[in-house]
């Protein structure tokens, strides 16, 4: 029994899995990739950090040795009354405060706090349109402007009623250096 259900199970099952889902999802069994020109610029699965004022800037990432690390997703697992948390907190806030000093807005708890995996690619509206000013100046361009791209890659509830409307940060970003058509979403 051993040996058929390792068969079974350790061979014949995944090579069927994998073969159904290159053929009926291709782009999802390849990681979800972004391309451009034929180079991958990275996945919409997983966020990148991002720090120039340009840029919207992704949640926070509790993975090491380095930010987004796919090979070592986790939370940070501070509570809410540890220290590190609360230095953590505020360390974003300043950044974030010093990078766009005329903004008074609440910081949404998202740009303050890493997510679950560490790794997720998405910003709710709310820290979206906190940035929009930065960014807009940063670049010289009308909010406006900005703010259409915002809605252009905001995702919406997934099958209707799970989870919230999200922008993706890395097709937000690729989107306003012009490395992907704007059209795609």
């Amino acid at each position: 029994m051993v040996i058929i259900f390792t068969i079974l199970t350790g061979i014949l099952y995944p090579v069927a899995i994998t073969v159904i889902s290159r053929l009926l999802f291709p782009s999802n069994a390849e990681g979800s990739m972004i391309r451009s020109n034929g180079k991958i610029l990275g996945s919409e699965l997983i966020g990148q950090p991002f720090s120039d004022p340009k840029y919207f800037w992704s949640r926070l990432s509790a993975t090491a040795p380095y930010p987004y690390n796919a090979a070592a997703s986790t939370g940070s697992n501070f509570g809410p009354l540890n220290p590190a948390l609360t230095d953590a907190v505020k360390g974003r806030i300043k950044d974030l405060r010093s990078a766009d000093p005329g903004n008074s807005q609440p910081v949404p708890v998202d740009l303050v706090t890493a997510s679950g995996s560490g790794l997720d690619p998405h910003i709710s509206i709310a820290a979206a349109l906190y940035q929009l000013p930065r960014v807009a100046k940063a670049r010289n361009m009308k909010e406006d402007q900005i703010r259409s791209l915002v809605d252009k890659f905001t995702e919406t509830r997934q099958l209707g009623f799970l989870g919230e409307p999200r922008v993706n940060v890395l097709k937000l970003n690729l989107a306003l250096d012009g490395s992907i058509d704007i059209t795609e979403k």
